[in-house]
């Protein structure tokens, strides 16, 4: 006779209950980093029976490494486990051409392995023969993939990244994820910027901040409530297509009419005009130094931190960010020129806005792509 009034429990169920189980283990002690078997018990809810199965599974597995006693103040010590870190690693790819970037780190974020090396071919295999090299005999403990690119992001397809010859959307995130077995996000650069500044670097206090990166082009990362924000299709943040004063029409390629005057190749191309010479590296720290003793140069400069304010303005009356952090060739300004742009923000913008410097450089990228990876990327059983 069968009763109707149980399911039988699947295989499938089962596996997936127990997957549950061993994920909220494992999150309890990566949290923890180091605790006894009760204190596990107690994290999790999990019975005695239950858990030492899956403790002496995760050891196995390489997740969790037994300690000696710990200190107690009653009763017999109690035997510690330590999470490990490297049972699961994940990649931080940053394409920034003509470079390509790679960093393997843990899941604590330290970085284990780095490699840079110049960008060519086709993007999806040259990220992913770049991180199986560079994980090398590690590749079962990939846990995750993040890959900044300079262009718009929406479900890992990627598109207006014309410097990695991606105009069209493509997907580039799902396509790597098939080659690599593992969970792939794919972001904006500058949002990954934002990111990073958020976890290390100059909002690291602060919930709420707009990350201005300024080089070929010029882009923003916007966090709010703590929360990278993208848009409904994953292009909020394109400052440098915001419309300059009516001007002819004209066809910009990917480029924006705002950063297609106002980015760090116009302020090169004009530092070369005006003092003419070698393309400077650092564009805005020459002008500023040329400003010194040159007034046409002084008068371009006050021309590009006005630009540049009234950017910041515009951000600041539609998010209200609180804070601003200027990046990239922006990051180059002398405190003058950075106090020239506060003022000039405090006298227009409807509210409270501190514009700083952002301070991890090109480290900020990294940051941000390991922070993705590290929250992006859990297994959960794919069995249905």
């Amino acid at each position: 006779m069968i009763d109707v009034g149980k399911t039988p429990t699947s295989p499938v169920s089962r596996e997936r209950s127990r997957e549950i189980k061993r994920q909220s283990v494992i999150s309890a002690a990566r949290e923890a980093q180091l605790l006894s078997r009760a204190d596990l018990a107690e994290l999790t809810g999990l019975p005695p029976a239950t858990l030492t199965n899956l403790v002496r599974d995760l050891i196995a597995e390489g997740y969790l490494i037994e300690r000696g006693p710990g200190a107690t103040t009653t009763g017999r010590p109690r035997a510690m486990l330590e999470f490990n870190p490297r049972a699961e690693l994940v990649a931080a790819v940053s394409l920034e051409p003509p470079r390509i970037t790679c960093e393997i780190a843990d899941s604590n974020g330290s970085v284990i392995a780095h490699r840079t090396a110049r960008l060519g071919g086709d993007v999806v295999e040259t990220v992913c023969q770049f991180v199986a090299e560079l994980v090398g005999d590690d590749r079962p403990a990939l846990y995750g993939v993040a890959i900044a690119v300079p262009g718009v992001s929406s479900d890992g397809a990627v598109r207006l990244a014309p410097s990695v010859g991606l105009v069209e959307a493509r997907p580039i995130g799902q396509s790597v994820q098939q080659q690599l077995g593992v969970p792939v996000v794919v972001d904006n650069d500058v949002n990954l910027m934002a990111a990073g500044e958020r976890v290390a670097g100059a909002g690291k206090d602060v919930d709420d901040l707009l990350l201005l990166h300024v080089a070929d082009g010029i882009g923003a990362g916007l966090i709010l409530d703590g929360k990278v924000r993208r848009g409904a299709s994953g292009a909020a943040g394109e400052v440098g297509f915001l419309p300059l004063d009516p001007e002819p029409d004209r066809a910009y390629g990917g480029v924006g009419p705002f950063e297609a005057r106002w980015s760090a190749n116009a302020i090169a191309e004009r530092v070369v005009a005006l003092h003419p010479g070698r393309r400077p590296e650092a564009p805005v720290g020459e002008l500023i130094a040329l400003a010194g003793t040159n007034a046409a140069a002084r008068a371009y400069l006050d021309e590009v931190l006005d630009a540049w304010a009234r950017l910041v303005i515009s951000c600041a009356c539609v998010v209200d960010p609180g804070r601003v952090l200027l990046s990239g060739a922006a990051a180059q300004l002398d405190d003058a020129s950075l106090d020239h742009i506060q003022n000039l923000v405090s006298a227009k913008a409807p509210a409270a806005t501190d514009v700083r410097r952002a301070v991890l450089g090109d480290q900020a990228v990294l940051h941000g792509a390991i922070s993705y990876a590290l929250s992006a990327a859990v297994r959960l059983p794919t069995l249905s």
